[in-house]
């Protein structure tokens, strides 16, 4: 549930615009409204609706009325309609909040977007356009990084990017002195490295001219010790070609080539072995162990144009047979730009033929499960998306994408989350509670999700890292509860709600709640303050002749008549929640008490602990 806090000075514009637009129709409900009897309210609005003679205002009134006791679902059907014609900034908030309390994150969405747009210089409006995907859904796999252009890129096409060390390998046809190559008007590739510096930034591209020829050449993988580089370039290197008559040409193919690093330049180029002219080799990524190469290829005993292959390196040098990685990877399209973690448990590799956004999308397999995922937006686009790189030490990843018109660098900044799984209990037995309503809330008050739980008694999050928040479960039948949740780093955090059978002491007099405290100058009912109400619903539903009477106090600050007031409009707040709960109206009764019983009495040197204990409601058995 979503619960949002107006300020008294919110309150009162909103009386006034009522005062405003009310009409003979709307006398009697505006006059429910403004008492602060929602419920009421609420249910003449309904008749003027029902009548047809509903306008904008009367939807708005029927919505507050609803937002006000806690009614999620009857607010946004009329905000709904109110926002048919134009509103004022706070009514898209309010219905935003609404829907987010039922877990419509892209709807709410919409509505924050033209709440922004009413009210650029709130906060809210501020903080949403500075984080408009904070909500979970949007941090599962579909956001698992934050994706921005390198400074780096040049109008030509830059791609490949592999970290070693400080230095940034990548492939590029920048190099304007370079023949063009009739494919794309664009020069020959060249292999490049650039310095990636202390404080993240990456500068002084430059040539690898030992590697480079005056064909195509990149892009690189380099072994953990830095001394051997395998790479791409095209069989001319090694005068291996086909004659096509009919077009007469010399074709070749892209081959891979190993080089040793002496004395910090690449020489000792040789052509791998199983290299040839009938078929190409390409896009290479060395195992950091060095015991197995990943590389792409279309030769015999692929399943579709282009496949993932990988090959064994023996402690000799030597090479293995070439194998094909099998469907689990390969598809009748095109996979290529494999790419092995360094723990040896994820192949990233882009593919033309699996389900994605359009054209080459990166997708991460899991070497244990067998199973490929697509990593999602914003590492994939509807262009092409290929080339994705990750060094574990510098927690950074590299993509290439044409996403801009032309092939570019981009870097890729895992986005941090915390899967916070929580496990709802019987407090005295252990026993699993299915279906129980927990809410995820955070340093805000604000409620992300609500869901309930599974049959196991779970439910799970996926929240931003580094952030506390609060989990808050319920289960008719036992006492609402809240469970913190420590700012972590994640991946997981499991939190265990343990909740008590409801036991409430029902005296002679009185029931018995924790106290139903108040923000300060405030008479909305709090979340926190709902889930305790629910517990005296309980048992008047459970007593169905007991009538009661809700008093409510103040702390001592302001003057007698003005807490007299704000008492007493917290009196017909709790009212009006009991009421819209179901219990009626002839059963609850509110009473304000101002600051004339303090449970605390300290008057002027109060702590602000003892103000909350004295904001209060108490709950008196008029009749059982």
């Amino acid at each position: 549930m979503k619960k949002t806090y107006i300020s008294l000075l919110s309150i009162l514009m909103l009386s006034a615009s009522s005062l405003n637009a009310q009409t003979k129709e709307t006398q009697q409900a505006d006059k429910l409204f403004k008492r602060f009897e929602y419920v009421a309210a609420a249910e003449e609005y309904l008749k003027i609706a029902e009548k047809g003679k509903a306008d904008a205002y009367v939807f708005k009134q029927l919505a507050d009325s609803y937002f006000n006791m806690f009614n999620a679902a009857e607010a946004s059907k009329w905000y709904a309609r109110a926002i048919e014609k134009d509103q004022d900034a706070e009514t898209y908030y309010r219905y935003a909040q609404m829907l987010k309390a039922q877990g419509k994150y892209e709807d709410a969405n919409k509505q924050m977007q033209q709440f922004a747009a009413k009210a650029p210089a709130d906060q809210r409006a501020k903080d949403f356009k500075a984080n408009p995907n904070y909500l979970p859904k949007l941090l599962d796999k579909q956001k698992q990084f934050e994706v921005k252009s390198l400074d780096i890129n040049s109008d030509k096409s830059d791609f490949g990017a592999v970290l070693y060390q400080d230095q940034l390998f990548f492939a590029s046809a920048r190099n304007a002195a370079r023949k063009t190559y009739g494919w794309n008007d664009e020069p020959y590739l060249d292999v490049y490295k650039a310095t990636h510096n202390v404080d993240g930034t990456i500068t002084n591209p430059e040539p690898v001219t030992e590697l480079n020829s005056k064909w195509h050449d990149g892009p690189v993988t380099i072994s953990a010790d830095g001394k051997t580089m395998y790479f791409a370039s095209e069989s001319f290197k090694e005068k291996s070609f086909e004659k096509d008559k009919s077009i007469n040409s010399k074709l070749s193919q892209v081959n891979l080539f190993k080089a040793t690093n002496t004395n910090g330049k690449w020489t000792n180029i040789t052509p791998l072995p199983f290299n040839s002219n009938a078929y190409s080799t390409s896009n290479p990524s060395l195992s950091k162990d060095g015991k197995t190469l990943y590389f792409s290829s279309n030769m015999p005993g692929s399943i579709g144009g282009i496949d993932i292959w990988k090959v064994a390196v023996n402690e000799d040098g030597s090479f293995g047979t070439p194998e094909n990685l099998g469907s689990k990877v390969n598809t009748e399209g095109n996979e290529s730009f494999p790419f092995i973690s360094e723990d040896n448990k994820t192949l990233y590799f882009a593919s033309s033929g699996r389900q994605g956004f359009g054209g080459y999308d990166v997708f991460a397999y899991n070497m244990a499960s067998g199973e490929a995922v697509n990593m999602g937006k914003p590492v994939n686009s509807e262009k092409d998306d290929f080339a994705f790189t990750f060094n574990t030490e510098k927690n950074l990843g590299f993509l290439s994408s044409n996403r801009s018109g032309v092939d570019n660098i981009f870097l890729a900044t895992p986005v941090c989350g915390v899967e916070v799984i929580t496990i709802v209990t019987d407090a005295k037995t252990g026993a699993i509670l299915a279906n129980a309503k927990v809410a995820i809330v955070d340093d805000k008050k604000n409620v992300i999700a609500t869901e309930m739980s599974n049959a196991k008694g779970e439910v799970t999050y996926y929240v931003e890292c580094n952030k506390s928040y609060t989990i808050q479960a319920a289960k008719d039948g036992y006492e609402s509860n809240t469970f913190p949740v420590a700012a972590s780093k994640g991946p997981k955090a499991t939190v265990n709600a343990p909740l008590n059978p409801i036991d409430v002491i029902v005296t002679e007099t009185e029931v018995i709640l924790k106290p139903i405290y108040f923000e300060y100058n405030k008479s909305n009912i709090t979340a926190e303050g709902a889930f305790e109400l629910d517990k005296l619903v309980q048992v008047m539903q459970n007593n169905p002749n007991m009538v009661i009477l809700a008093k409510s106090h103040t702390d001592s600050r302001g003057s007698d008549a003005y807490n007299m007031n704000l008492s007493d409009r917290r009196a017909k707040s709790t009212v009006q929640y009991i009421i819209s709960k179901g219990i009626s109206k002839d059963r609850i009764s509110g009473k304000g008490m101002g600051e004339s019983e303090p449970k605390e009495d300290c008057k002027e040197n109060c702590t602000e602990e003892q103000h909350a204990l004295n904001r209060r409601s108490e709950f008196l058995i008029v009749k059982k």
